[in-house]
């Protein structure tokens, strides 16, 4: 049977329902949001005279969190437009609706009865073979089937998004053993393919397998904290982006997704997992337990291990001491092992150092990991038979960078199970069987693929579904060239590979000398090129700490040959005799969005934040960034229309620094081209499908393209109404006098320069007068104020 998911009805509303709702609109599917009728009408609906017989009144409660869930930040659709797929409406009048969806997917609250109620009315509108699943997180999804026919249970199971679902990306898959092997099949396929998950196959055991170990890092974090005498911000510094985990690390995670649900679950592991060798570490200590009595439950109450406040000096962030129970100051957390490891790039580098050191950070490292390491030894095969999910769940649930098997390889098994027994803790059998045997990691790569060690055969296996993704960090044995910064690697099938490692990813010289070396080796040897990495952003621009280097010492003809190698190398992207394709991923700022624009094709993941940024340095895109934007708009224009707006338009969207909330907007911006560029919603397909069009290109006897000299700038008459339209700005202190030279200098070189009338001109005519433009502004004291300040907080300056 071909199954095809053309529309989903989601059974509650509620932050996860209609987020979930949010999702599937997003990748294009009619979605049916339901939920309950409120009981009376509220005072407003009062004074107007409505009763619960009223429309507005029986779909308040779903309409109102829809609407919450469209206008939260960050938004849970890929583009506003996305919410026209939604339906909206209630279980008593609408859930005869269900009868032309292809899946229902139930979100109500966490209460078995009520489930139960809803899969009994869901039983009587669904057809035959329509998809039944529930997103709870805490009830044994086989419970749920009881007294349901063999068609609805063949047709079940569990279906566990992460909140927010569209940026969380681990989907749950939890069959029951009445859940046909078939409907399991496709919804591991589906998710990943077109929800852009990582899809992870699940047992039905209590919290699964990511709040299962999740939760448990957290509570042993907890107890090793109090322990070794820790404080909030000291346990934060160590457990965030310096060990690859996110900026929240680990107490601002528990006051995002609540510090109520964190208790819910580590109480229900205790009280339901009686042979878990660890559950005494799931239970409450009294500092927990002190906030959650007191409703201090995070950010749903405004309040929990921190606390935003509204003083003097603005908004601050106050941290809970736990053993006076008050707010207080954030404090630094120094440890000399953290400072002296940050500079280090290199994030296996960075652990390994860390969790070498003797200060207290170190043996904060080792407690943890003897904790971590030993924890989910025993987990398999409790939770998952094959340890390659845990690692997923962990990466796509909790956002590690690195998996928990994956951490205990790089600082050495045997090291590893040293470090538990001196802890006082075990590891399960199967681990000291398998180094016996001769085999001394969790994980192995060959030729680009990746195999785990599995308990069952005692051999390794290869990681399935790999064969769908290109990670280069796999590739390594493949790498045909190299410098400090880039590699050049051999995809297979013809197909070359560029990728870069710097500080966010921005590009340099080393970079630009690997990419003119990329385009080199393939004209001579192979068939195409992909530009992609699998770095936390594809690139934040250029190197700006160089720029502001030369324009401070005032090196402007260093400054000019570095400009004029930018412009090479994105006109090289262009006119090479091989298929280029880019593969961006989430931050592509300034040089990374040049890129971009240049490529025959781009592959991009959903979650890309594309655009041109750089009059938030005080300065104009000078890597062919202007040209390609001016190029564009010349190609929009028609006969019969005013090329104004169009040229506006791009001018704009350079003039206001946009940035593209998705890829989805990029096309939206005209940074991204509809018709040619693509978009893949997984982020772990991106290079391996920007690959497959290079192929296609390839295979379609790709031509080098012909250099242009037919684009029209509108000169004077373009050029007198952008001045005024920013001279307008200024007036109105819409933007400083900075801004409106910058703004005008764009302006200048989008309308073609000083010319009389409208005139057709060159890529490199536009190329000269981006770079004259981009070189002038760098000998101005308020763009090197500008400059400086990004490079030293990160922000820009608007002087």
């Amino acid at each position: 049977m071909q199954r095809r998911i053309n529309k989903v009805a989601v059974l509650g509303s509620g932050v996860m329902g209609s987020r979930i709702a949010c999702h599937f609109a997003g990748v294009g599917v009619k979605v049916l949001l339901l939920d309950i009728v409120p009981k009376e009408p509220n005072d407003a609906e009062k004074a107007k005279g409505l009763t619960t017989d009223h429309p507005a009144v029986r779909n308040r409660i779903v309409n109102e969190a829809l609407q919450a869930a469209i206008k939260s930040n960050p938004s849970p659709l890929y583009t506003k437009s996305a919410a026209k797929h939604i339906t909206t409406g209630n279980f008593t009048d609408n859930m005869k609706g269900i009868a032309d969806c292809d899946w229902v997917i139930e979100v109500v609250v966490e209460n078995l009865d009520i489930k139960k109620k809803v899969f009994e009315q869901v039983e009587q509108f669904r057809k035959p073979g329509t998809l039944i699943t529930s997103n709870t997180s805490g009830i044994p999804i086989h419970l749920m089937t009881e007294g349901r026919s063999d068609d609805f249970k063949k047709h079940f199971c569990g279906t566990h998004f992460f909140n927010p679902p569209r940026y969380l990306r681990l989907l749950e898959i939890i069959p029951t053993p009445h859940t046909d092997q078939a409907v399991v099949d496709f919804l591991m396929h589906y998710g990943d393919l077109i929800l852009g998950k990582t899809t992870v196959l699940c047992k039905d055991t209590p919290a699964f397998i990511a709040n299962r170990v999740g939760v448990f890092s957290i509570m042993a974090i907890f107890h090793i904290m109090q322990q070794m005498e820790l404080g909030i911000d000291e346990v934060d510094a160590l457990t965030g982006p310096v060990i690859g985990r996110p900026k929240s690390a680990t107490f601002r995670t528990a006051d995002v997704v609540g510090i109520d649900t964190l208790v819910k679950v580590a109480k229900g592991v205790e009280e339901n997992c009686p042979e878990d060798e660890a559950r005494d570490i799931m239970k409450i200590p009294p500092f927990l337990q002190k906030v959650v009595d007191n409703n201090w439950l995070g950010d749903k109450t405004g309040q929990g291990f921190y606390k935003k406040t509204k003083g003097e000096g603005g908004k601050e962030i106050l941290t809970l001491d736990l053993k006076t129970m008050e707010y207080g100051p954030k404090q630094k957390a120094k440890f000399a092992s953290v400072e002296a490891a940050k500079p280090v790039e290199d994030l296996k580098q960075r652990i390994k150092m860390l969790a070498a050191s003797g200060d207290k950070a170190g043996q904060f490292y080792q407690h943890f990991h003897a904790r971590l390491f030993s924890y989910i030894s025993h987990r398999i095969p409790e939770i998952a038979d094959d340890l390659y999910k845990v690692d997923d769940a962990m990466k796509a649930g909790f956002g590690w960078e690195i998996g928990a098997f994956e951490t205990w390889d790089l600082l050495g098994v045997e090291a590893g199970i040293k470090n538990i027994t001196d802890k006082g803790l075990t590891v399960a059998p199967w681990v000291n069987e398998m180094l016996a045997a001769g085999v001394k990691q969790f994980y192995k790569v060959e030729n680009g693929k990746k195999f785990y060690y599995d308990l069952a055969t005692k051999a390794y296996k290869p990681v399935p579904g790999a064969d769908s993704f290109i990670i280069l960090e796999n590739y390594s044995s493949n790498i045909i060239w190299k410098n400090s910064a880039a590699n050049v690697y051999d995809l297979g099938d013809g197909i070359l590979g560029l990728d870069w490692k710097t500080k966010m990813n921005s590009i340099g010289g080393e970079v630009l000398e690997g990419l003119h070396k990329a385009i080199d080796l393939a004209e001579k040897d192979f068939r195409g090129l992909v530009i992609g990495n699998d770095g936390a952003n594809f690139s934040a621009g250029a190197n700006v700490a160089m720029i502001f280097m030369l324009a401070a010492e005032q090196e402007y003809d260093e400054l000019d040959m570095a400009i004029r190698l930018f412009q090479r190398s994105t006109m090289r992207i262009r006119y090479s005799s091989i298929p280029v394709i880019v593969a961006p991923h989430a931050l592509t700022l300034g040089g990374g969005c040049e890129m971009s624009l240049h490529a025959d094709k781009v592959q991009a993941a959903a979650e890309t934040y594309i655009g041109l940024v750089e009059l938030g340095v005080g300065l104009i895109p000078g890597g062919g960034g202007t040209k390609e934007l001016t190029l564009r708009a010349s190609d929009e224009y028609e006969e019969g229309r005013i090329e104004m707006p169009i040229l506006q338009e791009k001018y704009l969207t350079i003039a206001q620094a946009k940035v593209s909330t998705s890829a989805q907007e990029g096309f939206e911006l005209g940074i991204l081209r509809p018709g040619v560029d693509d978009i893949s919603y997984n982020q772990s397909r991106v290079i391996a499908d920007a690959k497959e069009k290079a192929i296609e290109l390839a295979n379609e006897g790709y031509t080098r393209p012909i250099e242009r000299t037919d684009i029209k700038v509108m000169g004077r008459s373009a050029l007198g109404a952008m001045l005024a339209g920013v001279n307008g700005m200024k007036f109105g202190n819409y933007i400083s006098e900075h801004d409106a030279k910058i703004a005008q200098k764009l302006a200048y070189v989008m309308c073609g320069g000083d010319l009389s009338e409208p005139t057709l001109v060159s890529e490199q005519y536009l190329l000269d007068l981006e770079r004259e433009a981009f070189l002038s502004l760098c000998g101005e004291r308020k763009t090197l104020e500008r400059l400086q300040s990004v490079i030293k907080t990160g922000k820009p300056l608007r002087n």
